[in-house]
């Protein structure tokens, strides 16, 4: 099955542009909820170790939290790699060009998936690889 090819129109091309820039100021807030800066990280964060007192179950609970916090993060992280990505290959002018292929992704696509990279046929490819 072959995509129709169709280009980005600039008010669809400045929609995906703000809802990524939404998107990574939210990211942003989350981030800094939920880590603090530390000069040891590469990223110059790392996640907030809560504190609930020295009883086994306060620890038991601290270290849950923190696992699950430390997970939390790294997905924020990797979205937000992903959102500068794409707005950088907006500025460059290669947004929505597959970067496998080099053919056009559906418009489609990329409003439901701003962060894509890659048409359909070639992630379905790769997935199946």
């Amino acid at each position: 099955m072959t995509e129709k090819k169709y280009k980005l129109d600039n008010e669809t091309s400045e929609a995906i542009k703000q809802e990524l820039l939404d998107r990574k100021s939210k990211i942003l807030n989350d981030l800094q909820d939920i880590s603090q800066q530390d000069s040891h990280e590469v990223d110059n964060r790392s996640a907030k170790f809560p504190e609930y007192g020295s009883k086994p179950d306060e620890n038991a609970q601290e270290v849950s939290e923190y696992s699950t916090t430390l997970v939390t993060e790294k997905i924020l992280e990797k979205t937000l790699e992903d959102i500068n990505k794409a707005l950088k290959r907006l500025e460059e002018g290669t947004y929505g060009t597959c970067k496998y292929c080099g053919e056009i992704i559906n418009p489609k696509r990329l409003l439901a998936r701003p962060i894509a990279s890659s048409c359909i046929d070639c992630k379905t490819k790769l997935q199946n690889s």
